[in-house]
């Protein structure tokens, strides 16, 4: 994957997505809480695309933006679609590619139809099921498009975290009045964060199985509750050792202390 300099003539949106990808993928030292954040939902989620399939399973990568997960995941040898709201990112994606088969579908997941774009072997929705106003017909419509047997690979902040404040689905009686304010950039636009409850309960719903579950992401290796000024002075392999070690307690506790969620879920074959 190519690294692409800064052009102030791109779009706000590109910007932005230039601006995210100095903090996620080329290690910006900014924001170390974001970039130990980023770094290890990447690994997790790509973890779980090998484990659902091998290469060359066909992979939808929804709401993709600067394509991180695509470009990958294409250069493992994976057959990918980038999907995003954002038509114009197209152009700033395929600056960094450097080899491997991207299909470029912009417009809303809603919207997508079998008859044009297809089935998958695995569906990448990292960080989007928070922001739409309806989740369980969001995991409906991504159960659609999937092969007998595939795989939907998501990630998202955990409800049960301990500074969540945010409202429970299931506490809801109308997520309709949030439809207006749905696919809202950033931590701006997060409605509904899951439970893990929830999102069994969900899964079930779409014909899906919950196959794997991972909390992860503790206050340290986020930069929360005023951690964050402890990063640069801490060794990057103590940080990961306690990120390691918060993962392995009792459910209750993972789910308290950890801000992170990640899930495979899998349709009846």
């Amino acid at each position: 994957m190519k690294r692409v300099s800064f052009d102030p003539s791109w779009p706000e949106s590109v910007k932005t997505s230039h601006f995210y990808d100095e903090l996620e993928f080329w290690q910006s030292r900014s924001n170390l809480g974001y970039t130990y954040g980023y770094e290890n939902r990447f690994k997790i989620t790509i973890d779980l695309v090998k484990k659902a399939a091998a290469a060359p399973a066909r992979v939808l990568d929804l709401a993709a933006a600067q394509g991180n997960f695509s470009l990958t995941l294409a250069e493992m040898g994976y057959q990918v679609v980038w999907n995003d709201l954002r038509a114009e990112l197209v152009d700033y994606v395929r600056q960094k590619y450097e080899f491997g088969s991207i299909d470029y579908r912009p417009g809303n997941v809603f919207d997508l139809q079998i008859e044009e774009i297809g089935y998958f072997d695995v569906i990448v929705a990292a960080e989007i099921i928070e922001h739409v106003a309806h989740p369980d017909q969001f995991l409906k419509k991504l159960s659609l498009l999937l092969k007998p047997g595939g795989t939907i690979v998501l990630t998202t902040p955990n409800g049960g975290y301990i500074r969540n404040g945010l409202p429970r689905f299931s506490d809801c009686p109308d997520p309709s009045i949030y439809e207006s304010v749905q696919f809202g950039p950033n931590s701006d636009g997060h409605i509904f964060l899951p439970y893990a409850d929830e999102l069994e309960v969900w899964a079930k719903k779409a014909d899906l199985k919950l196959e794997h579950l991972i909390l992860f992401g503790n206050s340290l290796t986020k930069g929360h509750a005023k951690t964050g000024a402890l990063l640069p002075f801490l060794p990057k392999s103590l940080i990961f050792a306690i990120e390691k070690l918060t993962r392995t307690g009792p459910k209750i506790s993972n789910s308290r202390l950890n801000s992170a969620m990640a899930a495979s879920l899998t349709r009846s074959a």
